[in-house]
C-alpha cells in the first residue's frame, strides 16, 4: 500500500501542494483528477523519487522512502508524450527498462513478450516506433512501464495527445488492462470522462489538498461543495437563502424552493447554492400543483446524441440547461418541475 502524508511543496515561492494527503491500496486504481497547475504531476514526481518534497513523507507498506532513489522504487512512470526511443522498434524499447536492470537475456525477451501479448501488440514487436499511430504509440508506452513488474504504477495525462475517439476506446483498454494486472496504480487528468471511464476511486485535487474521495458514483452524484460541483459540470446551480425548515425551502431568485438536503437543517437565514441536474427536471402542464415549478423560454437546442441540451431563458435573467429526449424548437414556453429529492444544497 501507498501512503502519501502531508506533502508540502512550493512552486516559484507560491503554495502548491499544501498537506495533501491520500493512500492507494492493492489492486487499486486511483485517478489524481485536478484542474491544470494544481500540483498533479509534480506530485506523482515526488511519489516517484524525481522531486524532493519540502515536508512529509511517501511511504509504501509504511516504510518511509525519502532515502531510496528513484530507481530503487520499482514504480513504474509513464509520460504523456510517451518518451520512446525513435530509433529503435517496438520490442527494443519495451526492453529497455529490463535491461537497465541487467537481466538474462532469456528473461528479458519473456518478459518484453508478455508485456506486448497484454497489450494485444506482440506482432509489432519488430516494428519501428515511428511507424506507429499515436494509439499505437501509447501503447508501447504502457507495455515498457509494466514489463519491469512495477509494485505501482502512475501514469502522468496518457492519452492527453490523442483525438476524443480513440481517447475513449484507449481508456477502456486501460482500464482492462490495469485490472487484469493488478499493479495499484495511479492516474493523473484533469479530464473527467476519462477519470470516469478508469479509476476504481476519484481523488480531486484543488488548493494543494485533496478535497473530496470517493468512486466516480459518489462524487457524480454528492459533491461535497459548491467548487466540486463547478469542476464536473454538474448543472445548474442557483443561490438561495432558507426561509422555513418543515419543509426545507429556500427563496432563490425563481422563486421558493423545496429541498430535502441529507445533512441537518441549516439556519434560517443561511446563504445555500442549490445543484439543479439537467436530467432532473420534468417537463408539466402549468394546472399541476407542485413544488419548484417554473417557466421559461427555450433560447437554444443542441443535438447531444442521445439526448438534447436545451438552454433555458427565467425570469430574473436566470438560465437554465436541461437535458430531453426530444427536440424542442426555440422560442416555446415550457414549464418545468424539480422534484425535491433530485435538489443537492452545497456550500
Amino acid at each position: 500500500m501507498l501512503r502519501v502524508n502531508d506533502i508540502h511543496k512550493t512552486y516559484e515561492e507560491s503554495p502548491l501542494l499544501e498537506g495533501t494527503s491520500f493512500i492507494v491500496n492493492t489492486d487499486e486504481t486511483v485517478c489524481l483528477l485536478g484542474p491544470s497547475g494544481s500540483g498533479k504531476s509534480t506530485l506523482l514526481r515526488i511519489i516517484a523519487g524525481l522531486e524532493q518534497a519540502e515536508s512529509g513523507a511517501v511511504l509504501w507498506d509504511e516504510k518511509d522512502l525519502r532515502s531510496v532513489p528513484a530507481y530503487q522504487r520499482n514504480f513504474g512512470l509513464m509520460f504523456q508524450d510517451y518518451a520512446l526511443f525513435p530509433h529503435r522498434t517496438v520490442a527494443q524499447n519495451v526492453a529497455f527498462g529490463l535491461r537497465m536492470q541487467k537481466l538474462p537475456t532469456a528473461e528479458v525477451r519473456t518478459r518484453t513478450n508478455q508485456a506486448l501479448e497484454t497489450i494485444d501488440m506482440l506482432n509489432f514487436a519488430q516494428r519501428r516506433v515511428t511507424d506507429l499511430s499515436g494509439g499505437e504509440q501509447q501503447r508501447v508506452a504502457l507495455a515498457r512501464a509494466l514489463a519491469p513488474n512495477p509494485r505501482l504504477l502512475m501514469l502522468d495525462e496518457p492519452l492527453g495527445a490523442l483525438d476524443r475517439a480513440l481517447r475513449e476506446q484507449l481508456s477502456r483498454e486501460l482500464r482492462r488492462i490495469l485490472h487484469s494486472t493488478r499493479i495499484p496504480a495511479i492516474y493523473v487528468t484533469h479530464d473527467q470522462d476519462e477519470a470516469f471511464a478508469i479509476a476504481d476511486r476519484l481523488l480531486i485535487l484543488h488548493n494543494g489538498h485533496i478535497i473530496q474521495s470517493g468512486t466516480p458514483e459518489e462524487l457524480y452524484n454528492h459533491p461535497n461543495s459548491l467548487w466540486v460541483a463547478r469542476f464536473f459540470g454538474l448543472g445548474n446551480l442557483l443561490e438561495g437563502s432558507v426561509t422555513s425548515h418543515n419543509p426545507l425551502t429556500l427563496q432563490t431568485p425563481l422563486g421558493p424552493f423545496q429541498v430535502a438536503c441529507q445533512s441537518d437543517p441549516p439556519p434560517l437565514g443561511k446563504k445555500l447554492t442549490l445543484l439543479l441536474r439537467p436530467s432532473a427536471a420534468r417537463i408539466c402542464t402549468p394546472e399541476q400543483d407542485m413544488p419548484n415549478m417554473i417557466s421559461g423560454v427555450v433560447q437554444d437546442a443542441v443535438f447531444q446524441g442521445e439526448s438534447y441540451r436545451l438552454r433555458i431563458s427565467c425570469r430574473a435573467g436566470v438560465e437554465l440547461s436541461l437535458n430531453v429526449a426530444h427536440n424542442t424548437a426555440v422560442g416555446s414556453q415550457l414549464n418545468l418541475h424539480f422534484p425535491p429529492k433530485t435538489i443537492l444544497c452545497l456550500t
